[in-house]
């Protein structure tokens, strides 16, 4: 074997997911509002200055390949790190390296941390100096929102781009090159998927590319080892060779996927309307045609807060349960824990109030802007902020009979602004009296209209 033939063979020994990666930023499938014409990543491509970067999305939305894209096209020296299996010795080894590439090579360094808001403070401090001299460009990946997960010293040198889940026809795509792709592809076996098999492949991968792809190398292994067994050709990847290949039905959608909603609505619909028993039936439909039990138990839970909600507090911890325990048992044995969810769910008393003052308070947040902390409930952690008046006036509620006294927490715009308003129904009953005896004494009357 010559070397070409080995650099090839080595080449073509990579997942396909790793193999299908593009080369080029006009190759990569989706995500146009971060990688189109006027986007960050184009401004940072498109001049001399580079940006640290925080890329969040779901897993497979190109992270990793938008990272690589960005030190190729800058001819950075590129270092991959997980925030899962690395220390902070191992980012002073990072930095050591970095400053060689930058005094001995004048190379910039691009420091891509796969799963940043793995890092803790400590991990994160580590590296925050050489982010602010300079010596290297982070661009950190999480599908966690960075505001949460990263220190706010951190976050303030980096800009953030967010990536989507593909859509099912960036999937189609990207799984229509890897059949076609002679050179990183399967283009050479002549592979070849039914559109029914497609379809069916682009819904399991729920918007993960990298999902889609192994999916579709093992599913093409599959079919490869059955053509040697009989000595034929190899056949199309059809629906039920991945059935059997994934011990998974496909589920029972049209390709529009209507299907789909129509038996979700339909179970969220007969939960609302208190039906159990077609509550359960339309629950053993779904699971009968392979719907994902942990998007059924997501559902659930939703469903809990916006059709429920202090009617019941009890039904979010049965919902969030029933998901935790079909992860732990798996099937068929967590498909217990899910009926029983649906029917405490469909039998509890149903509110939406919770949805409704959620709607408005929102709705009033984004109307009014940014408007000032009234003076009295702030915190006056220094002289000067006490000199200014922050905390004068505030009562502690404690201090005061039934921890209540009457005072205001809204800023002057909003005063006497009632968002919240709970039925007669479950435990928002007790709720109400309670709201219903303090409410005046605030000068809260009635509730605004939305």
């Amino acid at each position: 074997m010559d070397l070409f033939e080995h650099s090839a063979r080595q080449k073509l020994d990579k997942p396909l997911a790793d193999r299908m990666r593009p080369q080029r930023l006009e190759d990569f499938v989706g995500q146009s509002q971060a990688v189109g014409e006027g986007s960050l990543i184009r401004q940072v491509l498109g001049t001399d200055r580079l940006f640290s970067l925080i890329l969040w999305g779901p897993p497979g939305t190109g992270k990793t390949t938008l990272a690589r894209l960005v030190a190729g096209a800058k001819q950075a020296h590129f270092i991959e790190f997980s925030a899962v299996l690395s220390g902070v010795k191992d980012i002073r080894r990072v930095i050591e390296e970095a400053r060689q590439q930058r005094d001995f090579h004048h190379r910039r360094t691009i420091l891509f941390v796969d799963e940043i808001h793995r890092f803790n403070k400590a991990q994160q401090d580590a590296f925050l100096h050489h982010v602010e001299n300079g010596l290297i460009t982070l661009i950190g990946a999480t599908t966690e929102n960075p505001s949460f997960e990263v220190i706010p010293a951190l976050m303030s040198r980096c800009r953030v781009v967010l990536l989507k889940s593909h859509t099912d026809e960036d999937l189609k795509n990207i799984l229509s090159q890897a059949l076609t792709d002679r050179e990183r592809g399967l283009g050479r076996q002549g592979q070849t998927i039914t559109p029914e098999a497609l379809d069916f492949l682009v819904r399991s991968a729920d918007g993960d590319a990298r999902r889609a792809l192994n999916s579709l190398e093992v599913a093409a292994s599959l079919c490869a080892a059955a053509g040697r067994e009989s000595s034929g050709p190899c056949a199309p990847i059809d629906l039920p060779m991945l059935e059997a290949a994934f011990q998974k039905k496909a589920l029972r959608y049209d390709k529009s996927g209507e299907e789909h909603f129509n038996l979700i609505s339909a179970l969220h619909k007969s939960l609302r309307g208190s039906d159990a028993d077609a509550a359960l039936y339309w629950l053993a439909r779904m699971l009968a045609a392979g719907e994902d039990p942990l998007y059924i138990a997501r559902r659930m839970v939703r469903f809990a807060c916006e059709d429920i909600g202090l009617a019941d507090p009890q039904a979010l911890t049965t919902a969030l349960n029933a998901m935790e325990a079909f992860r732990f048992l798996g099937r068929p044995e967590g498909e217990l824990a899910l009926a029983q969810a649906a029917l405490y769910l469909a039998t509890a008393p149903k509110s939406n109030s919770i949805y409704r003052a959620w709607r408005t308070a929102a709705r009033s947040a984004e109307d009014h802007g940014s408007l000032p902390v009234p003076l009295h409930i702030r915190n006056a952690p220094t002289s000067l902020m006490k000199n200014l008046g922050y905390g004068r006036g505030y009562r502690y509620a404690h201090d005061y009979k039934d921890a209540f006294i009457p005072q205001d927490y809204f800023p002057d715009q909003l005063k006497g602004t009632i968002f919240f308003e709970p039925s007669d129904r479950g435990y928002e009953k007790e709720i109400k009296r309670r709201l219903d005896r303090w409410r005046p004494l605030t000068g809260k009357k009635a509730p605004r209209e939305p």
